[in-house]
Order: C-alpha cells, then sequence, then structure tokens
C-alpha cells in the first residue's frame, strides 16, 4: 500500500475509527490526522483539531429542515479548519469520515482531489426500519415528513464520496438502490483479543442500600445481562424491563442492568425524568436481585460478560451495537429481537435465540429456559464466539477498511 496522508473525521472522534487511525498512525511514513468537534475525546497518538459550531440551528427554521441546517453549520466549522490545514501545507490523499452530522459535506471544495471514504451508517426510511416499528410511539405525518427530509444531507453525502462503508448488509441495503454499487459492506470489527470465554470470571456487584455487602457473580451463575448506552426504547429497554418480574419469579437469577439515563436515540419519557425512572413506575422489581450499575469502566464490562448466562439484546431495525457482537465473541448465550440487523448474525437456534420484540412474555420465558437447560445452550455460546471472532475481529475490519482506502491512493 503506498503511504499516504490520512484524515479522519468524525464529530465523536474516534468512533468507529479507533483502530483503523491506530493502525495507519503506527506507521511514521503514514501522516495520520483526524478532525472532530470539542466535545469529542480523541486517542492517544493521533493528532486531533477540534471544532466548535459557531451557532445552533435557528428557532424560525423549519423543523423539517434543522438537521439539514444543524449539518450546515457543522460542515462549516470543519471547512475553516480544512482551509487553515491546506494553508499549512497538509493535502490529504484520503479523507474518511462520517457524514451522519454534516462534517464532510465541504471537503471536496477544499480538497477536489482526495479520495473521500464515508460511513454510510443508517439511512432513513418512513417505513420498514426504526419509524413506525413501535406501536407504543406512533409516527404522525408530522414526524414522516420530517424524517423524508432529514436524508436530503444523506443524500449530498452520497453523491459526493468516492466509496462508502456500510457495516452490516442490511444497514447497506437501506440506502438507495443508485448508490449501492459504491457501497461495501464491512463492519469496522471488536477487539476479539480481549472479549474472550472465561470459565473462571467473576464479577463484584457495588455495595446499595438492598445489599449493603454487594455480592459476588461467577460464570456459571444465573446471570442474566442487558447493555445499552443509555437505557431506552430503541434498544428494547421498555421490553426487558416489562419481563423481569416473569424472570425473578422463574428462576434464582440476578439481573445485571447497564446503561447510562441519557438518550441516544428518540427522546425523553413524558412523565418521568429518564427510560429507568419511567419503567420502574410501571414495573416492580426486586433491588437485591436487579441491579442498575449505570455506565461501567470497559475492563468491567467485559468481566460482566464472562460471568454473563444469557444476555438479552434487544434493538428496532437500526444500527446494530457493538455491545450484542461483544457479547457474542465472550461466550454469551444471545436472547435477541427477532429484528433485521440481529437476523444478519444470529440464526436461531444456532448460535442465540430470537424473540419477539414486543413480547415480554416470551422473552422471560426463553431467559427462563436458557437458565434451566444450561448444558444445552453451551454449543449455542461456543458457535457464537466462534463465528463473531471469524467474521467480525477489528482485523478482518481492518482488512476491508485498507482495501477501500489503498485504492486510488498515491505517494504523499
Amino acid at each position: 500500500m503506498a503511504y499516504m496522508n490520512l484524515l479522519f473525521i468524525h464529530q465523536n472522534f474516534p468512533g468507529q475509527f479507533r483502530h483503523i487511525a491506530q493502525h495507519f498512525a503506527r506507521d511514521p511514513k503514514h501522516r495520520v490526522l483526524a478532525i472532530g468537534r470539542d466535545t469529542c475525546p480523541g486517542m492517544p497518538g493521533i493528532n486531533l483539531v477540534k471544532y466548535a459550531r459557531h451557532r445552533g440551528s435557528a428557532k424560525e427554521t423549519h423543523h423539517y429542515v434543522k438537521t439539514f441546517e444543524d449539518g450546515v453549520i457543522h460542515g462549516q466549522g470543519v471547512v475553516r479548519l480544512l482551509l487553515q490545514l491546506q494553508k499549512k501545507g497538509f493535502v490529504p490523499d484520503v479523507v474518511v469520515g462520517h457524514p451522519g452530522w454534516g462534517e464532510t459535506l465541504y471537503v471536496k471544495e477544499v480538497f477536489p482531489h482526495c479520495r473521500l471514504v464515508h460511513l454510510c451508517e443508517f439511512y432513513y426510511h418512513t417505513d420498514g426500519a426504526d419509524c413506525g416499528f413501535d406501536p407504543e410511539f406512533p409516527n404522525s405525518m408530522d414526524d414522516r415528513a420530517r424524517i423524508r427530509s432529514r436524508n436530503g444531507l444523506h443524500l449530498l453525502n452520497l453523491e459526493q464520496c468516492d466509496a462508502g462503508i456500510a457495516p452490516t448488509e442490511w444497514q447497506r441495503s437501506l440506502f438507495p438502490t443508485a448508490y449501492q454499487p459504491k457501497i461495501r459492506t464491512i463492519h469496522e470489527g471488536i477487539n476479539t483479543q480481549v472479549l474472550l470465554p472465561d470459565a473462571q470470571a467473576t464479577f463484584q456487584l457495588p455495595a446499595t442500600p438492598a445489599l449493603p455487602e454487594g455480592k459476588l457473580l461467577r460464570a456459571g451463575d444465573p446471570v442474566v445481562t442487558y447493555v445499552s448506552r443509555n437505557l431506552e426504547p430503541y434498544r428494547g429497554f421498555h421490553s426487558f424491563m416489562r419481563a423481569v418480574p416473569a424472570m425473578l419469579e422463574a428462576s434464582p437469577c440476578d439481573i445485571v442492568i447497564v446503561g447510562g439515563d441519557g438518550v441516544s436515540y428518540g427522546s425523553k419519557p413524558r412523565d418521568a425524568a429518564n427510560w429507568r425512572e419511567r419503567m420502574l413506575k410501571e414495573v416492580k422489581v426486586d433491588p437485591a436481585r436487579v441491579h442498575f450499575l449505570g455506565q461501567i469502566p470497559y475492563a468491567q464490562y467485559c468481566r460482566l460478560l464472562q460471568v454473563s448466562a444469557a444476555h438479552v439484546y434487544l434493538t428496532y431495525p437500526f444500527v446494530l451495537s457493538w455491545s450484542m457482537l461483544e457479547a457474542m465473541a465472550s461466550g454469551c448465550l444471545i436472547v435477541g429481537s427477532d429484528t433485521a440487523p440481529v437476523r444478519e448474525v444470529v440464526k436461531h437456534g444456532h448460535n442465540g435465540l430470537l424473540v419477539d420484540f414486543f413480547d415480554h412474555k416470551a422473552i422471560a420465558a426463553t431467559v427462563a429456559d436458557a437458565l434451566a437447560r444450561p448444558r444445552e445452550m453451551q454449543e449455542l455460546r461456543r458457535r457464537a464466539s466462534v463465528e463473531v471472532r471469524r467474521d467480525y475481529s477489528f482485523e478482518r475490519g481492518l482488512k476491508g477498511y485498507q482495501d477501500v482506502i489503498g485504492v486510488g491512493g498515491h505517494v504523499s
């Protein structure tokens, strides 16, 4: 592969680009820079330039196009940085960007000859994906018009990029047919060197008023896990919580819930500060057996997956979470929603179990049955780990990204 100047653009850098950016940055012959918003974490070893929005979308802007205006504002912030880099003599051979917030809109205006590679994560639909999926939260015609308008930004992104990468085949299939030939399906991968099954793993639950001395969980115990960046309906938190009482009744299990109280997708509940509080108003649980940990350090999260006997992963037809793949790599038994992104990876009865997203009775019964038959579930767990480690390692993702980035590259 030719040596090159490589620029990564991601609002929350590094985001999905962590491994590929690290790979190129390790080679001193490559010059690697990154651009992110002023709120992004960055990462060691990568020169990062941050931008700030000079304003948000205007109050008088029609709400159908507020997202588009916000994208233009992000793009304007980035293009100012690109002009500064150009004056300093940096000309990228390849720009790899997440276009979802508008940051890459004007890259080609400054660097018309660079190869622009987009992470094509999601293209919105008013039917057949997340919109209108959950009857508990119906969409109005106003919502549908707003969602339809939102794709104006993504159509511009598709038109100008030289190549696109979609993490799953289902996500790729959402993009307009005319643009699909320029999009390859390449998952960025997970760290399978760390995410390993461990029959000797333990996890220490913290002390709480209901559990003053905490509790030590061990691999082999009846431990049910649920993980999401934030606890919200998009990731089936409401369906999961409605299944919890029956799980507790059917098995002497501990249920460990990881996730924050913010909103990643969708919106906050109208009658509570967050979805955790909202669901605890509806569902009564035993606080000595249902453990809300909030967001926890990555090393603790990995250990938790290793002690899990059943890992429940529910999602709208939307972006597939890393957490499901990480759980599978760790040898968890997945009880997953029978929705398109999950079906692409989990085959019922082969490497996991699928359930109706909305059927909390079926969710609870499937978990209870799995906990009652651990030996019979062992082969499903083994296949899940082997197959995810083969197909979704970051080494495989890195090779795919290298293939796309390297095409058309030239010596700098």
